[in-house]
Formats: structure tokens, C-alpha cells, sequence
């Protein structure tokens, strides 16, 4: 890539527009090439303050920028001053001056040669105010490397994003128990998994267990309600409570301190039904045999 050097002396400034109220303005420049990001670093320059100057500041201050011959060419850099006054309550930009690069390259006399230009300041409200004076001139052109395009500054810092690296410690095996989902059923899960532990948090070291635990939650203990009476005889709320009525047909099934006497008793109470059946069917046929006899 073809190059140039570029020497700017920022010489003064007239009649500027005074931009304090009670004091006289301390006043210095900021130069900048515009439309070459290949150097932000060195394409910026601040001259140093002039103090108590008012509108007439004094810098005869030298500046060095490396510009390409190509971008100037095709006009598409432009040389930027600002104006500024420093000020204690937050500095305040004075005027500005754009000049486009192009014209001081067609302008200039030879490669050596030094030039002395003077440019009207630009207000921010877009008024003529005062007049800025520099010198400039350009070196001769040579090849310099070209820059990394930003496309592959920014295709290398994404592969880092897409691929991140994991550190293990010396033995190569990760450092704690793997959480994570559980696997699917019949996988196999691998060392060290352990399941997303319960809502209260993570597992204790050295006591990981999955989620929910083997066995289920335990469940909540019986809360008071309304109706029946709560367990324990503690009292409830709501509606008052009645003793049980005697109801219809056979009486509720007795407790039992063996573990099989109530199948027993069931089977005896059927047995002691079918007899009495029988007796009561034997009886009748000897009231009927006596009728007719």
C-alpha cells in the first residue's frame, strides 16, 4: 500500500468567537484525519494550551500523520481541527475547520516544499467566525503493509467465542460432578454426572443425589380443615360436628390384633349362613311332610 507522510504546524487562530463570560479563554486544537481507521492511535493530535489568550491563540505547533496515497486520491479523507476552550465547568468547542485531504494534495507546490494556508472557523451554529492559519507539506510516497481487514479481526474473535476452552487439572479429568439434565432412558450416564439437584440448591460435596430423591418427597403434614374433625382430635374450622349416626345393614368391620383373623371371621360368618340356610330349608320340607301325612 502506497503512503505519504503528512507535516502539519499549527501556526494561530483569529477572531474567534469567545465562548466565556468572565474570563479570557485558555484554547488549544485537536487535529484528526477522518476516514482512515487503520490507525486510530496516530491519526488523533492535541496541541498544547494556549492560557489567557481570548480569541487570538498561539500554538507554531508541528504534527506528523502517515496517510494512503489511494484513500487521498479518491477523496476520501479529510483533515479535521477543532477548536476548543478548556474551562472548569467542562470544556467548550469553539469553531472547527474540515479541509478535505485531496485539495491540499492537489495544491501543494513540490514534495518538499512547505505550504502556508489559512482556512475561515466554523461556528456550531454554522457562522463564519475567525480565521485558523497552518503550514503543511507532504512527504514522498512509499510502500507500507497493509492492514489486517476488520472482517478477519472480527472472524478470528468470533472462532474464540464459538469454540471455548475448557481447563482440566493434571490428570485429565475435570475437577467436580457434571450437573445436567438426566439422560434418557437406558442411556448410560457418564462418570461424574449427577442430576440438577432440588430446588434448595446444590448438593453438599460428597453428597450428590438426583432429582427428585429415591422415594419421592415426603408429604406435607395434615393441615386443619373444615368437616371432619382433624387427626388427633385437635379442633378444626368450619362447620360444627356431629356425632356419627347408626346406620342400616351390617355394622362396620371390627379391628383385628392378628394379622389374618379378620379374613377368619369373614369366612365363618358365610360358613354360619349356609348352615343356617340349610337348617332353615330342612326345616321347612318337615313342616310340609307333616301337612300331608
Amino acid at each position: 500500500m502506497e503512503c505519504r507522510v503528512l507535516d502539519i504546524t499549527l501556526v494561530s487562530a483569529t477572531d474567534l468567537k469567545d465562548v466565556n463570560l468572565f474570563s479570557k479563554m485558555d484554547v488549544y486544537a485537536v487535529v484528526k484525519i477522518s476516514g482512515d481507521d487503520s490507525n486510530t492511535k496516530s491519526n488523533k493530535q492535541k496541541t498544547p494550551i494556549h492560557r489567557d489568550c481570548g480569541s487570538n491563540p498561539k500554538w507554531d505547533f508541528p504534527m506528523k500523520f502517515t496517510i494512503s496515497e489511494s484513500a487521498a486520491q479518491h477523496n476520501q479523507l479529510d483533515l479535521k481541527i477543532k477548536i476548543i476552550s478548556e474551562r472548569n465547568i467542562g470544556d467548550k468547542e469553539i469553531g472547527k475547520v474540515v479541509v478535505p485531504i485531496k485539495e491540499l494534495l492537489d495544491n501543494k507546490e513540490t514534495e518538499k516544499s512547505e505550504r502556508h494556508v489559512s482556512y475561515s472557523v466554523r461556528t456550531a451554529g454554522g457562522k463564519m467566525k475567525g480565521t485558523l492559519n497552518f503550514s503543511y507539506k507532504f512527504g514522498e510516497k512509499f510502500t507500507a503493509p497493509a492492514p489486517a481487514p476488520a472482517q478477519a479481526h472480527f472472524a478470528h474473535a468470533q472462532k474464540k467465542m464459538d469454540n471455548p476452552v475448557m481447563a482440566y487439572p493434571p490428570g485429565g479429568q475435570a475437577a467436580g460432578p457434571t450437573y445436567g439434565y438426566p439422560p434418557p432412558n437406558g442411556a448410560h450416564a457418564p462418570a461424574g454426572y449427577q442430576a440438577y439437584p432440588p430446588p434448595g440448591g446444590y448438593p453438599p460435596p460428597g453428597g450428590p443425589y438426583a432429582y427428585p430423591p429415591p422415594g419421592g418427597y415426603a408429604p406435607p403434614p395434615p393441615q386443619p380443615g373444615y368437616g371432619y374433625p382433624p387427626p388427633g382430635g385437635a379442633a378444626g374450622y368450619g362447620y360444627p360436628q356431629y356425632p356419627p349416626q347408626a346406620g342400616y345393614g351390617y355394622g362396620p368391620p371390627q379391628s383385628s390384633s392378628s394379622g389374618g383373623g379378620g379374613g377368619g371371621k369373614m369366612a365363618l360368618g358365610i360358613g354360619a349362613g349356609l348352615l343356617g340356610g340349610l337348617l332353615i330349608g330342612d326345616m321347612m320340607d318337615d313342616a310340609v311332610d307333616i301337612y300331608y301325612d
